[in-house]
């Protein structure tokens, strides 16, 4: 079969209940359609459950889905989100990334509930707190909201801001080279997401940005989210540079996470671009092989 996509109709960065986002896979899909995109992937974090709902969902009529995820990586040169898309999802090698971010998350989970308690004589019910143990991957967000409910803040962000980040763990992170490696075991491709944006505030550009893209491509890094829901036309432009210079993919993503985030689906400031550029066709090119029997081809823009 022979589908033609428009290459501004795209949007590869989202996230569902399965990790951080308020809509379910099912309700992404139809989201997806709804917003009329062409191409989308779902990519949440440290978590491959998500694609494997969709896929079981799609028909021959609905968008062209690509495989995708997050990684949340640290190491002691600083933090980092790495997106891996058109992988197989039975992969062993992403699987084996995938619960150990898993494992990592669900210590956190329960240390931050203890400081809460501890720190703050935050008590929640066993019901509670067994909900949150039982999600796919739970984060600070989700106890953010369970502190809403209970009324020991007034929202979301400053439970985050001025309790959960008081908290300091163990650095148990994924490190950005387990997360490449998983990907490429798995036959996708290694994207480093929201490139700009680091720990907390704080801004990557310049020289530091250039000296992490040659750390991670070392690791066998092939692309980077230039098109980003909260970049700037200054840093889109940056990263489009880097990425001509380095000879990597270029994605297009909104971090859309329901209503956890003010973003839409398809915020990713492609209808912006007069001239989108060949990495970012390129990619669309090569993740073709990810889509099953479908032939894709690039539409007139």
């Amino acid at each position: 079969m022979s589908r033609v996509i428009h290459p501004r109709k795209i949007d590869l960065h989202m996230h569902t209940t399965v990790s951080d986002g308020t809509d379910t896979p099912q309700e992404i899909l139809a989201h997806v359609k709804q917003a009329g995109l062409e191409m989308f992937a779902i990519s949440d974090h440290d978590a491959t459950k998500g694609c494997e709902e969709i896929l079981s969902l799609l028909t021959e009529e609905d968008p062209v889905f690509v495989c995708g995820v997050e990684f949340s990586c640290r190491d002691a040169l600083g933090k980092y989100h790495i997106l891996g898309y058109g992988y197989d999802p039975k992969g062993q090698s992403i699987q084996d990334v995938v619960n150990l971010g898993h494992g990592y998350r669900m210590y956190k989970a329960r240390q931050r509930i203890d400081f809460l308690r501890d720190a703050f004589h935050f008590a929640f019910s066993e019901a509670d707190e067994d909900a949150i143990y039982a999600l796919d991957n739970p984060g600070k967000p989700h106890i953010a909201n369970m502190m809403v409910k209970y009324g020991y803040v007034p929202s979301k962000e400053v439970a985050i801001r001025d309790y959960l980040n008081k908290l300091h763990t163990k650095n148990l992170y994924v490190k950005p080279e387990e997360a490449i490696a998983g990907i490429l075991g798995a036959g996708g491709i290694p994207v480093l997401a929201h490139p700009c944006y680091g720990s907390g505030d704080q801004l990557i550009v310049g020289d530091e940005m250039d000296a992490r893209l040659k750390r991670l491509i070392g690791f066998g890094l092939q692309g980077v989210e230039a098109f980003y829901s909260g970049f700037t036309p200054k840093l889109t432009s940056e990263m489009l540079a880097f990425a001509k210079k380095y000879d990597l993919y270029i994605t297009a993503g909104s971090d859309y996470h329901g209503k956890n985030k003010m973003i839409s689906i398809g915020d990713n400031s492609l209808a912006d671009q007069k001239d989108l550029p060949e990495g970012f066709l390129r990619f669309l090119r090569d993740v073709k092989r990810t889509c099953g029997s479908a032939t894709l081809e690039l539409s007139d823009f």
